[in-house]
């Protein structure tokens, strides 16, 4: 089951600052309230954390297994614009 992590909500609906983290299934609807406090909360959006190994990441991320896999990756190429270095989905760079 996933962890998600919650945003503590002042009275006016702000973040205060304040999170905590929840395991819940991925079929549950999202908490409104606090489970303990009952104040007023909301799903966070965060970065997810794949927890894979750093070699195994580099061999994923390799140009030729992501044009294998029908993803198309732009890398910086000088200053301001950004070329296609895998895939052949797209223009051949972006903001030229």
């Amino acid at each position: 089951m996933p962890t998600y992590v919650y945003e503590i909500l002042d009275k006016k609906g702000q973040p205060t600052g304040r999170t905590f983290e929840i395991t819940q299934s991925i079929k549950d609807d999202a908490l409104t309230k606090h489970p303990e406090t009952g104040e007023p909360v909301r799903r966070a959006i965060v970065a997810p954390n794949l927890g894979l190994a750093l070699s195994a990441n580099k061999s994923r991320l390799s140009n030729k297994n992501l044009e294998r896999l029908g993803f198309t990756k732009y890398e910086r190429k000088g200053k301001g614009y950004m070329e296609r270095t895998a895939g052949k989905q797209g223009p051949r760079a972006i903001g030229e």
